[in-house]
Order: C-alpha cells, then structure tokens, then sequence
C-alpha cells in the first residue's frame, strides 16, 4: 500500500461554493461509502459524440438506447472544478488531465517537489495531494522517464444509458462563408476551371429528447490511500450539480441534471449492495407516446421506507 499523502488544509469552505445542500450532510463524509444514482435530460442536443460513428450520439446497436460514457461526465467534473477554483486558486484542486498539459511534465513536477532522492511512491503521494482528479477518479502515471505510478481513484461512475431507445438526426446546415481565401476569390472572380464557391455544408448531429440514468459509488477504504477529505466531497457535488451550466455549446444543445440521489452507508464498507438501492428508484412513462419532455416521465417513484440499517437517502436534486 502506498504511503498516504501529506494532506493541504481544505477543510475551509471553498468561495464559490453558494449551495448549503452540499456544504453540509452525511453524504459530504470521506469514511463512508456512498452510492448515487443521477438523471440527465438531453433536449435537441448530442450528449456524447461517438468518434468512430462521425460524431454520432453513442447508442447501444441491440436495445437503442443512448449512452453517455464515464469519461465524458468526468471531463466536465474537471472542467466545472476547475473553473470553481480559479476564481481564488488553492493547493490540491489543480487538474492533471487537462487540455494543452503532457501528462510527463506533471510528473516531472512530483519529483523536483519532492527532491533528488524521491522515489516513486513519493512522487505518487505529491501528485494526489495537488491534483484533485487523481485523488478522486485516480490516474495511470507509468509513462515518461519518472513515473508516478497507479492510483485506484475512490470516485468511479459508469455508462450513463437513455431509459428508452432514442432516435438520432443528423441536421444538415450551411455557412455563409467558405474556409479558404482562394474559394471566395474563384467565386468572385470565375474562371472555367475554377467556379469556387461562397457557402459551406456540414451537419449537426442531435438526439431530439432523452432521458438517461446513470450510477456511480465512493469507496472510503480507497479515499484514505488518496487523502480525500470532506471538502472534496463538497466540490465533486457541487460541480456535479453545476457541470451542464458552464459547458454550452452549440453541438449540445440543452443538458440538464434532473436527479441526484445518494445513499449513504454509516460505515466504509457498505450495509447493503448498491444494486439493490437503485433498484429503488424508478424511472417510467406515464403513456405510450414517445417521450419529449421529462413531464413525459413524472416524478420518479423513490421507496426510501424501510431502508437497509445503516443506510440514508440524501436528494440532491429531485
């Protein structure tokens, strides 16, 4: 087991934090195990492009259903927490997996921190102690000339899947300017071999309506290796909640957390098995009609009677 990291004060509240839904509660405690289950509303939008498929939203080939991968969901956490701490930046909430940063260089910084004689263990300790993403979601550090090492994050969220079968459309659309200079003087002044051109086409790709449910749980054994501490927890909420209003963009249309539903463990092992917790909650149309709007779903039926000894239910959202 790897040394636990020296850990930054940060335990006062962080300034940009306005929410006292997730600056106080149970669910904000690093020694115990939490499970969550969330909902995102898709309107007109592309949730999570699929590379390989031209920028198509990800779909499941049997069933239909949309899918929203971990990834995407975890940038966001990265991109909200980060834009949470810039306003008054603070030690241990840098992002280590960051656009325009090599992953080596960061590495290299482990080790001129902790001096000549650091070894890899040290340096591992260095990076969860600065990096907020490596001490929740964890990293892979092997690569370059001075590794850091495996962290296993205590943080991990799944595949997020559309309750229903979604039906993609690719929009086409037009600029009212082309790309290169020479198009708009070959269009301005044809010749007969070169007509250029004054507009470009290209296409939008859009789910109409989706609702989609996904999961995620925190190990407490694992957030001691990583020094998670209480305003961690705080953070992650609150960018959880937040990650859809600062991430605009033409390409996805509307967002929305629609739920967010955490069952607390009193201790770091768990009293029951998260499965059957979500299977609690249920998601479902109230007619045959195909979904547009998450009125078309109602209020999700949550059974919080008679829950697992030791078990507590927080509603964020929902």
């Amino acid at each position: 087991m790897p040394p636990s990291p020296v850990r930054p004060d940060r335990s006062s509240p962080h300034p940009l934090w306005r929410d006292d839904t997730v600056t106080t509660g149970i669910h904000l405690d690093p020694t115990r195990k939490h499970d969550f289950l969330f909902l995102i509303e898709a309107t007109d939008s592309n949730p999570n492009g699929d590379p390989d498929a031209g920028g198509m939203p990800r779909t499941d080939p049997v069933s239909g259903q949309g899918l929203i991968t971990d990834v995407a969901i975890k940038r966001k956490i990265r991109n909200t927490v980060a834009l949470l701490n810039a306003h008054q930046p603070e030690p241990g909430y840098e992002i280590y997996v960051e656009a325009g940063v090599a992953l080596n260089a960061q590495h290299e910084r482990a080790y001129a921190a902790r001096g000549d004689k650091a070894t890899q263990a040290d340096a591992r300790a260095w990076m969860c102690q600065n990096f907020y993403d490596v001490r929740m979601f964890g990293a892979v550090m092997s690569t370059g000339k001075k590794p850091a090492g495996r962290v296993q994050g205590p943080m991990q969220i799944g595949f997020s899947r559309s309750i229903d079968a979604i039906t993609p459309l690719e929009i086409g659309i037009t600029r009212v300017t082309p790309t290169k200079q020479e198009d708009v003087d070959a269009f301005n002044n044809p010749t007969e071999n070169k007509k250029g051109k004054e507009t470009e086409m290209g296409t939008k790709h859009i789910v109409p309506y989706a609702l989609y449910c996904g999961t995620g749980h925190f190990s407490a054994p694992l957030a001691t290796r990583t020094g998670v501490t209480t305003k961690d927890l705080a953070i992650f909420w609150r960018a959880f909640q937040l990650m859809f209003e600062h991430d605009r963009a033409s390409a996805r249309g509307s967002l929305a957390l629609r739920g967010l539903y955490i069952f607390t463990h009193d201790d770091a092992f768990g009293r029951a098995p998260s499965h059957s917790l979500f299977d609690r909650i249920e998601v479902k149309q109230l007619h045959d009609a195909t979904a547009r709007s998450f009125t078309d779903y109602g209020t999700p039926d949550i059974d919080d009677t008679d829950l697992p000894a030791g078990v507590t239910l927080t509603r964020l959202i929902g």
